[in-house]
């Protein structure tokens, strides 16, 4: 079936200039991109609360930035939330983050690329994901990494962007349809609605790739 199945509100008929201000930076700095927040829109206090919660405790925030957007791209790779997944963090990428380490994300164990503070980040978030059991040495763990603060940051974040994801992927919602024309924070060769139709059909699109190594290592 075709989406969305809940319907976009058009940002050309929002009367409140907080609002329109808003969509307009989604437009410009992507992460959120418009359109879901334009499903948002359809109760006000659901779009600031996304929009405020996301401001201040992803972009901001006492966690490494990065951190917060390696878990960020993981959990889209694990619960197969191609609308996320497909959408990069601009503020990661300036701080040095770049493609190839989105890559190995969901067997970030055994990978070279990450160092211990970002497996075990990813452990913090491969645990809330899949509801896996946690002893003392996962939580000593975790605390040799980051501060208290840190922990409570990462994991609400985490349980933030799960829900969402888990949401965002019933709804059949693509990129490019609310306010096209702009590529904020898209992953690359998903610039536009044409380059991303051609890259979803390539053999080695992640959305078919990961899907059956994430529900291997939930097991």
């Amino acid at each position: 079936m075709g989406g969305p199945h809940i319907s976009y509100v058009d940002p050309a008929t929002v009367k409140d200039a907080k609002m329109l201000a808003e969509f307009e930076r989604c437009a410009r700095e992507g992460t959120p991109r418009p359109e879901s927040q334009a499903i948002r829109a359809h109760v006000p206090a659901v779009f600031w609360s996304f929009a405020n919660s996301w401001r201040d405790v992803f972009k901001n925030g006492v966690a490494d930035h990065d951190i917060k957007e390696l878990c960020r791209v993981y959990v889209s790779r694990s619960v197969k939330c191609e609308y996320c997944g497909n959408q990069r963090s601009m503020k990661a990428a300036a701080q040095g983050l770049i493609e190839d380490d989105y890559r190995d994300l969901i067997n970030f164990e055994s990978s070279a690329r990450y160092d211990e503070r970002q497996k075990a980040a990813l452990s913090y978030a491969e645990a809330i994901t899949w509801d896996l059991p946690v002893d003392d040495a996962f939580w000593a763990r975790l605390h040799r990494h980051f501060s208290e603060p840190e922990l409570v940051e990462i994991g609400y974040f985490v349980a933030l962007t799960m829900g969402q994801q888990r949401w965002l992927r019933t709804l059949g919602i693509e990129h490019h349809q609310i306010m096209a024309g702009t590529d904020a924070s898209m992953a690359p060769g998903f610039e536009t609605a044409q380059a991303a139709a051609q890259s979803k059909a390539g053999d080695d699109y992640w959305a078919r790739r990961d899907v059956a190594t994430a529900s291997r290592a939930a097991e």
